[in-house]
């Protein structure tokens, strides 16, 4: 039996292109569309499936419906030399009217079932031409930016400056609101201890003469004791050695007594 022909149109038909430069993740897409009046379930398969990430690969598309399918190449290092000999393949089986598990379909799919299509991979890289017309673009599309900017400058930067305006001034008025509490606090503390020193002041001012009055005083009269008591001091000391000396003295006396008597007593006799 003959194999059924692919019933999904797929677009591109036969080649992946991928653009590089190739040390970023490059995308190619592919559409696949539905034109029959059946369901029909849908996988990708590549040959080399460390090197795509292929989102989604797998499915169902309704009669008459159309679904994009992203292949994106994994970087690396490109060789211009070498031939790519990566390829795809699209499978494709008309849905059945009761799909409970997709994967017992797949399983369960006869060969005669099945519809493939099949498509090689193609590494390109820009030209020099390519990367020039595409500076040109670039110009181009900034030129007419950069015109109606020097045209309409003030009213161009407005969305952003005033986005940017609204930001600042939402922040300033906060740090002002705060500034403003604490400024009150400040100020309710500041009269708060102006009261308390005078009400301070007022209590402490009738007792506050007469101590000082009575330090003066104390002061004076320490001062001018001074000299008297150092006399007094000198006095007490010179008594103390007096009463030493004389004590000293009629001890030496007695004993000169006690000496002599003997001797003056056996003289006389004799």
């Amino acid at each position: 039996m003959s194999k059924l022909e692919q019933v999904l149109v797929l677009d591109p038909p036969t080649d992946l292109k991928f653009r590089g430069p190739f040390t970023d993740v490059v995308t190619a897409t592919l559409k696949l569309t539905n034109p029959s009046d059946r369901k029909v379930c849908f996988k990708v398969k590549t040959t080399a499936p460390r090197r795509y990430c292929v989102r989604p690969n797998s499915g169902s598309i309704d009669p008459g419906s159309s679904l994009t399918i992203s292949v994106m190449l994994q970087p690396f290092d490109y060789d211009p030399n070498e031939k790519s000999k990566h390829k795809f393949m699209v499978q494709t089986i008309f849905a059945p009217s009761a799909v409970t598990d997709t994967e017992t379909m797949w399983k369960d799919a006869k060969p005669d079932e099945l519809m493939d299509s099949k498509l090689r991979c193609v590494f390109e890289l820009p030209s020099e031409n390519d990367k020039l017309n595409d500076s040109d673009v670039t110009t181009g599309r900034a030129g007419p930016l950069l015109n109606s900017s020097k045209l309409d400058g003030p009213a161009a930067a407005k969305p952003a400056s005033s986005a940017l305006d609204d930001t600042e001034m939402k922040k300033v008025m906060e740090e002002c609101k705060r500034l403003q509490v604490e400024v009150g606090k400040l100020q309710d503390e500041n009269r708060q201890l102006k009261d308390d020193g005078l009400r301070l002041r007022k209590a402490q001012r009738p007792e506050h003469t007469a101590p000082n009055s009575s330090s003066l005083i104390g002061r004076e009269v320490s001062a001018s004791s001074l000299p008297s008591l150092l006399v007094v001091i000198a006095a007490i000391f010179i008594g103390f050695f007096l009463v030493q000396s004389i004590y000293l003295l009629r001890q030496t006396m007695t004993e000169v007594r006690v000496f002599t008597s003997p001797v003056l007593s056996h003289a006389i006799q004799h």
